[in-house]
C-alpha cells in the first residue's frame, strides 16, 4: 500500500470497505425528495463513487454529480453511468450552465457536508447552494450529529477495527475518533494494514461537529427554511431507513445521526 488517502485513491477498495447493494442513502434521499416535491434536476454533492447519484439517475431525475477526487469521478463515469458527473469544491462551487435551469434540489449525504471544518466554508457551501438552486429547491443532508458528543464518549478514543477482503487481499483498518474541542471538530485516525507484508498506512481527516440549533442558523442566514431535522431513521442509523418510514419525533436530535431538509425561500 502506498500513502496518499487510500480510500479515495481506490474507489474500489472504498466501495469494499463501504458496501451499498441496496443504495440505502440513494433510497433514503429520493424518498426526501418524493415526500417533499422536488424537481427533477439533482446536484449531488460529495458524491464519491457515484452509487447515489446514480440511484437517483435510475429514479428518473437528470443528476449531477460533483466531487473534488478526480479519481473517484472516474470510477463513477466508468462503473455508475447516467449522471453528468464534474469535479468540484464543496467549500465553493458554481455548476449552474448557461442556458439551463437551476437544479430542483442539492443532496449531501454520508456526512461530506461536514467537510466545512470552518464557518467560511460552511458559508461558502450553503452560498453555492443557493446560487445553484431554483426559488423554493430543497437540500437535503446527512451527517454525524454534533448533539451527540455532548456528555457522550462511546464512540471516542478506543480503537474500532473493521476487516475485509479485496482483490485477494486481507485488509484491516483500526480506527480512532477524537474530539478536537477547540476546532469544534471529530478527528479521525485510521491506520490500515494488509496480508501481503506491506507496511501500514495510517491516514488522518476531520469532521466539523455541527449542532443541530447552530446548523439551523446557517441554513436561516443563508435564506433556507428546515422542513426537517431529526436523528432518525436514516440511511446509517441503527436500525436503518426502510421504505416508508417517516422520521421519528420521539428522541428529536439527540442520537449520533443528524438528517435535515430545508427549503430555499421563493422570495
Amino acid at each position: 500500500m502506498t500513502g496518499g488517502n487510500l480510500l479515495t485513491d481506490h474507489p474500489a477498495l472504498y466501495e469494499a470497505r463501504f458496501p451499498d447493494p441496496d443504495r440505502l442513502a440513494g433510497r433514503w434521499a429520493e424518498d426526501c425528495l418524493r415526500r417533499h416535491g422536488a424537481g427533477p434536476r439533482v446536484l449531488d454533492m460529495g458524491c464519491g463513487t457515484g452509487r447515489d447519484a446514480a440511484h437517483l439517475h435510475s429514479a428518473g431525475r437528470t443528476v449531477t454529480g460533483a466531487d473534488l477526487s478526480e479519481t473517484m469521478l472516474a470510477h463513477a463515469r466508468a462503473h455508475h453511468p447516467g449522471p453528468a458527473y464534474v469535479r468540484a469544491d464543496l467549500h465553493g462551487f458554481d455548476l449552474r450552465e448557461p442556458g439551463r435551469d437551476a437544479f430542483d434540489a442539492v443532496v449531501c449525504l454520508d456526512s461530506s457536508l461536514l467537510y466545512c471544518h470552518t464557518n467560511a466554508q460552511l458559508d461558502g457551501f450553503l452560498a453555492s447552494c443557493r446560487r445553484a438552486l431554483a426559488p423554493g429547491g430543497l437540500l437535503v443532508a446527512e451527517m454525524r450529529n454534533g448533539a451527540y458528543f455532548l456528555g457522550r464518549t462511546d464512540l471516542l478514543d478506543s480503537p474500532s477495527v473493521n476487516t475485509f477482503a479485496w482483490q485477494g487481499r486481507a485488509f484491516r483498518s483500526t480506527t480512532t475518533l477524537t474530539v478536537d474541542r477547540t476546532a469544534q471538530l471529530l478527528r479521525r485516525s485510521r491506520i490500515w494494514t494488509a496480508d501481503d507484508g506491506s507496511p501500514p498506512v495510517e491516514q488522518r481527516s476531520a469532521w466539523r461537529l455541527l449542532f443541530p440549533q447552530e446548523l439551523c442558523h446557517f441554513l436561516a442566514a443563508h435564506g433556507f427554511e428546515v422542513l426537517e431535522l431529526h436523528d432518525g431513521p436514516g440511511p446509517r442509523t441503527e436500525p436503518p431507513w426502510e421504505k416508508g418510514e417517516l422520521p421519528r419525533t420521539r428522541t428529536g436530535t439527540d442520537a449520533d445521526r443528524l438528517h435535515v431538509v430545508a427549503r430555499l425561500h421563493t422570495h
